[in-house]
C-alpha cells in the first residue's frame, strides 16, 4: 500500500483482520513531536488509504515516552510574517482533516502525555482510548504560548465534550487524566496498558454510543443559543484572570467560537486559522514562545546525573521543612534535622497535607511518607549525598554548623546553603572542602515556586554546579546559576521594587492604588501584598543588605513595627483576616500619579541592568528567566532586558533621570544602561 514511500518517523502493521496499525516514532528523537517531516508522511499515507481502505486504522506512539509531545516548537522560529504561519497551520488543519474524512473508523491509543498537537491528532479520529496509568496526561497548553489549539483542536473539541469542558481545558490549558478525560467525553475507553489495543479493536468492530447527557450538552451549548449566552459569561470570567491587552489568546478563542461554531467544520477551521495565525504575530506570543524555550534551556543545563539518592536538611523552619518535603515527594531519601521534635513536627505535618493533595494513589502516598524521616540527632549527614542548611540568617552560626557537618559528611557529598543574603565568599572561609559547597535557594512557597538559584563563590567546582543543576532537575525545579553577590538576582532586583512601594505606600498613596498599578503592568501581585506576604522584618532585612551594597541609607518608612510584620501578624500595611488581604475602599476620584507605574517598573529595570553588568548571571536571557521565573515578572513582555529593548533602553534612562532629579539617586542609572543603548 505504501511501496516508495521512506517512512523515517512511522512504522506500519498490516493486520491479518484488515485493521491497519501506524506507529508513531520520530526517527533520532527520545520523545514524539509533531514537526513539518512527521506530518507529511502521515499525509502521504492518508492519501493512499482510500485506494485500498483498511477495516480500521490505529494510530498509537511506537515510543514508551508517551503518544505525542505536540507540534515542534523549534519550527516556530523559522516562521516569518509573510503567511508561513498561516500556511503552516491550513497544512496541519488539511491532513487532520484528511484523517476525519477516512471512511473507516479510526481509532487513537493515547498513553504518556498527548500535548497539543498530538492531542489534535487524537481528534481527529473518530474514537480514544487512554491508559489509565499516571503518567498519561491529555492536554491543549497552547494558550500558554500566547495562541490556540490551531491544527482543529479549537473547532473538534467543544463539538465533542460541550463548549463549558472544552474552553476549560483550553484557556487554562490543565492537563486530564484518562479518567478525567473520559468523564468529560474525549476519552472513550480507559484501561490498562496491555488492554488498549484490545479496546481499540472492539471500538472499530462495535463503536460506542456516548451518554444521552453528554449529547445534550454538545448540542445546547454549541447551540446559536448557547453561544450567545455562554461566551459573554466565559470573556467575563477570562477578565478576572488576564487583562486583553497582555494576553489576547483567550479572548480570541471565545470571540472566535461564538462566531463560527455553528458553521461547517471546514469552513470554521479557515477562521481559526486566521485568528490564531494574527495571535502568532503579537509580541505576547513571540515572548511567550521564547519564555518556552528560555524553560527548555534551564532544563538541560545539568543533564541526568547528580548521583544524590539521600538529603539532609538541617532546619525544619517553613523553609527547611517545605524543602524536605518537597524532595521526598520527588522520590528522594530525606532526613530533616532540628534541635527538638517540638521544630520538626510542624514541617513533618505539613508534609502530610502536601503529600495527601499531591499523591493520590495510597501505596504511592504510604511510600512517600516513608522517605521523609524526623531526625533530631543528625544521623543522616553519614548517608547523606547532598546537605541542605536552612537554618536562621547567621554568619557566625552557619558557620559553626558547617564545622560540625564536615566532620562527619561521607566523601563526594555536596553542602548547600539556602541563605537569602549572605554572600558565599563569606561563608566558605572556614570550609576544609570549599569546592564541594555552594547555595540552592529556594523560594516561598517551595512548592509552588519553580525557580532554585544555584549561587556561586570563587572556589566552587564547576563539578558541583552541574550535578546541583541535575538534581534541581530531578525535583522538577528550573536552576538559574548566579553569582553570590548580596541578594543573589531575584532579591536583588525585587528588593529596590518593594522599597519603593511602600515609599509610596507612606507618602500617602493608597496601598490598592500601587498594587493596581503593577497589576496593570503585568506582575501577579501588587508590591504592597507582596510586602505583606513575604514579611516586613524580611522586606527589611535584605533592603538593609541592598542598601549597604549599594552604599545607601535605609529610609525610616522600611523600619518595622513590633507585631506589624504583615499576613504573619495579621497586621501588616494591610489588614489581615483568615489569610486574606483587607484591601481599603479607594474614593473614586481619587487620581494616582502620573509617574506610579515608573517608580515601580524602573525600579526593577535599574537593579536588572546593573545585575547584567555586574555579571551576577552570565547572560541577559538567564536573567530573563530567572526574574520571570522567580518573580512572576510579566511573561508576557519577555523578561526585564527583554522588555528594556522592546520600548527602547535610551527612552527608559531618560524617564530614569527624570525621576532621580525628581526623588533622589536612588532612580540613577546604574552602569550598564550604555551598552544596551
Amino acid at each position: 500500500m505504501f511501496d516508495g514511500l521512506r517512512l523515517t518517523h512511522w512504522q506500519v502493521e498490516s493486520r491479518a483482520d484488515g485493521v491497519l496499525v501506524l506507529s508513531l516514532n520520530r526517527a533520532g528523537q527520545s520523545v514524539n513531536a509533531l514537526s513539518q517531516a512527521v506530518l507529511d508522511q502521515l499525509d502521504s499515507m492518508l492519501e493512499r488509504l482510500p485506494l485500498e481502505m483498511p477495516k480500521g486504522l490505529i494510530i498509537k506512539s511506537g515510543k514508551p515516552t508517551g503518544f505525542a509531545h505536540g507540534a515542534d516548537i523549534k519550527e516556530f522560529e523559522s516562521f516569518d510574517a509573510k503567511g508561513t504561519v498561516y500556511e503552516s497551520i491550513r497544512r496541519g488543519q488539511l491532513i487532520y482533516q484528511r484523517l476525519a474524512d477516512l471512511r473507516c473508523p479510526t481509532v487513537a491509543i493515547i498513553t504518556g502525555p498527548c500535548m497539543g498537537g498530538g492531542t489534535e491528532l487524537a481528534l481527529a479520529c473518530r474514537y480514544r482510548v487512554a491508559s489509565n496509568e499516571e503518567n498519561t496526561r491529555i492536554g491543549l497548553p497552547e494558550v500558554k504560548l500566547g495562541i490556540y489549539p490551531g491544527w482543529g483542536g479549537s473547532v473538534r473539541l467543544p463539538r465533542l465534550v460541550g463548549a463549558p469542558a472544552a474552553m476549560d481545558m483550553m484557556l487554562t490549558g490543565r492537563t486530564l487524566s484518562g479518567s478525567a478525560a473520559k468523564a468529560i467525553g474525549l476519552v472513550d475507553k480507559v484501561t490498562d496498558p496491555s488492554g488498549l489495543q484490545e479496546a481499540a479493536l472492539g471500538l472499530i468492530q462495535r463503536g460506542t454510543t456516548r451518554p444521552l447527557k453528554q449529547r445534550l450538552t454538545v448540542w445546547a451549548s454549541n447551540s446559536f443559543l448557547g453561544r450567545k449566552l455562554l461566551a459573554p459569561q466565559m470573556l467575563k470570567q477570562v477578565s478576572r484572570k488576564a487583562r486583553k491587552e497582555h494576553y489576547p489568546a483567550p479572548f480570541s478563542l471565545i470571540n472566535t467560537w461564538a462566531r463560527s461554531g455553528g458553521m461547517p467544520v471546514r469552513a470554521a477551521l479557515v477562521q481559526e486559522a486566521k485568528s490564531v495565525t494574527a495571535l502568532a504575530k503579537t509580541p505576547t506570543a513571540k515572548n511567550l514562545i521564547r519564555v518556552f524555550f528560555m524553560m527548555d534551556r534551564l532544563k538541560g543545563l545539568g543533564g541526568k546525573d547528580h548521583g544524590i539518592q539521600h538529603v539532609h536538611v538541617v532546619g525544619a523552619g517553613v523553609m527547611g521543612g517545605d524543602i524536605a518535603a518537597w524532595c521526598a515527594l520527588r522520590g528522594f531519601d530525606v532526613t530533616l534535622q532540628d534541635r527538638e521534635m517540638q521544630y520538626i513536627q510542624p514541617a513533618m505535618d505539613r508534609a502530610a497535607k502536601l503529600f495527601e493533595k499531591k499523591v493520590k494513589n495510597p501505596e504511592k502516598r504510604a511510600a512517600t511518607i516513608a522517605r521523609l524521616n524526623a531526625d533530631v540527632a543528625g544521623d543522616g549527614v553519614s548517608k547523606a549525598d547532598l546537605i541542605i542548611e536552612a537554618i536562621f540568617e547567621n554568619q557566625e552560626a552557619k558557620q559553626n554548623l558547617y564545622a560540625t557537618l564536615e566532620q562527619k559528611m561521607k566523601p563526594g557529598a555536596l553542602l548547600v546553603t539556602n541563605t537569602s543574603s549572605i554572600p558565599l565568599d563569606k561563608l566558605r572561609t572556614k570550609l576544609k572542602n570549599s569546592a564541594d559547597f555552594a547555595g540552592l535557594h529556594y523560594f516561598n512557597p517551595v512548592a509552588l515556586m519553580p525557580l532554585v538559584e544555584i549561587v556561586q563563590h570563587d572556589q566552587m567546582a564547576p563539578e558541583t554546579q552541574r550535578r546541583l543543576a541535575a538534581f534541581c532537575r530531578a525535583i522538577d525545579k528550573l536552576p538559574v546559576p548566579v553569582a553570590g553577590t548580596p541578594g543573589f538576582l531575584v532579591n536583588r532586583i525585587l528588593a529596590p521594587y518593594m522599597q519603593e512601594a511602600i515609599l509610596c505606600f507612606h507618602e500617602g498613596i493608597p496601598g490598592p492604588v500601587i498594587d493596581k498599578a503593577a497589576l496593570k503592568f503585568g506582575m501577579p501581585m501588587g508590591p504592597i501584598e507582596l510586602v505583606d506576604t513575604v514579611g516586613l522584618d524580611v522586606a527589611a532585612s535584605v533592603g538593609k543588605v541592598m542598601a549597604d551594597f549599594h552604599g545607601q541609607t535605609l529610609p525610616d518608612a522600611l523600619k518595622v513595627e513590633p507585631n506589624k510584620r504583615g499576613k504573619k501578624d495579621g497586621q501588616g500595611l494591610y489588614k489581615w483576616e483568615n489569610g486574606r488581604a483587607v484591601k481599603p475602599e479607594v474614593p473614586s476620584s481619587y487620581q494616582a500619579p502620573e509617574d506610579l507605574e515608573d517608580r515601580l517598573v524602573l525600579s526593577m529595570l535599574n537593579e536588572a541592568v546593573s545585575c547584567l553588568h555586574d555579571g551576577v548571571v552570565a547572560d541577559a536571557e538567564l536573567l530573563d528567566a530567572g526574574v520571570i521565573f522567580g518573580t512572576g515578572f510579566a511573561p508576557f513582555r519577555g523578561g526585564p532586558i527583554e522588555h528594556i529593548k522592546a520600548v527602547g533602553a535610551a527612552k527608559l534612562k531618560a524617564r530614569l533621570e527624570v525621576l532621580a532629579n525628581r526623588y533622589g539617586d536612588r532612580f540613577s542609572p546604574r552602569p550598564g544602561w550604555d551598552d544596551l543603548v
